[in-house]
């Protein structure tokens, strides 16, 4: 598959529910929650910034009208280093799963050379910009960021070759052969993005990523990354925030338990 030049340009996952943070996010979707009192998208746009990404689009379903006037606050504000970010609305009247999302969306690729797709209910400190040279680095079309997990029996789990390639693939395994987890964050060519999309699936990691096996790479990421599904890792999203966990160059000492993946 051909790298096509052009700019990366971003799928912010942000639709979901939030069940599990109720009764939190029955006035507040999950994208907006706040983490040490900033809301969890902001974290995302930050990073995006950081990074030089400025074209990122974000579907919508539970709580639209909020999230669409946070997107609009967002498009007013200059981020760091003068950095702006142009966020735009991609709307799902029934949740399309996230595979679905990028079939709804195959024309996001049309004039990128990349597509980084995020989801939005986890809290990181990976650095964007280095994730994105190493998929330019090798000729595989697909990049899956990875972490370490003690509980690789509720994670999509990779196993990799010398070279990180991955060469197996299993949502949540009963015999785990390894325990790099998927981190929920992708930098894909557009070509295979388009194939993604072509493939009208529901779920990225059931039903698309299998099929990338022998020909994606894994890429380690050795710090914070947290997922915020539950009270339990909010509130540990907190005191992790507060004890300086999101500060550049901090590495993980120990894995994270993450209560679902």
């Amino acid at each position: 598959m051909t790298r096509r030049q052009g700019p990366t340009k971003v799928l912010l996952m942000a639709a979901g529910l939030g069940t599990r943070l109720r009764p939190l996010t029955d006035k507040t979707p999950k994208c907006l929650i706040p983490v040490a009192g900033k809301p969890l998208m902001d974290y995302w746009i930050d990073e995006f910034a950081n990074a030089g990404l400025s074209e990122v689009l974000i579907n919508t379903h539970y709580q639209r009208d909020q999230v669409c006037a946070h997107m609009n606050a967002i498009n007013r504000q200059v981020w760091r280093g003068g950095q702006r970010v142009s966020v735009r609305e991609t709307y799902e009247p029934e949740l399309l799963g996230s595979a679905g999302t990028i079939h709804a969306n195959r024309a996001w690729a049309d004039d990128a050379g990349d597509i980084l797709i995020v989801y939005a209910d986890n809290l990181s400190s990976v650095p964007l910009n280095e994730l994105i040279a190493f998929h330019r680095s090798h000729n595989d079309p697909l990049t899956m960021m990875l972490f370490r997990t003690e509980v690789p029996e509720r994670c999509g789990i990779a196993e990799v070759d010398a070279d990180m390639k991955i060469v197996s693939f299993v949502e949540k395994p009963s015999n785990p052969v390894d325990n790099f987890a998927n981190a929920g964050i992708y930098v894909v060519q557009a070509e295979a993005y388009r194939e993604m999309a072509d493939m009208a699936a529901f779920d990225i990691g059931t039903d698309l990523l299998p099929r990338f096996v022998g020909r994606m790479r894994g890429w380690d990421w050795p710090g914070y990354h947290r997922d915020i599904g539950t009270h339990e890792s909010l509130a540990l999203a907190e005191q992790d925030v507060a004890a300086g966990c999101l500060a550049p160059g901090y590495r993980r000492t120990v894995n994270w338990v993450r209560p679902t993946c």
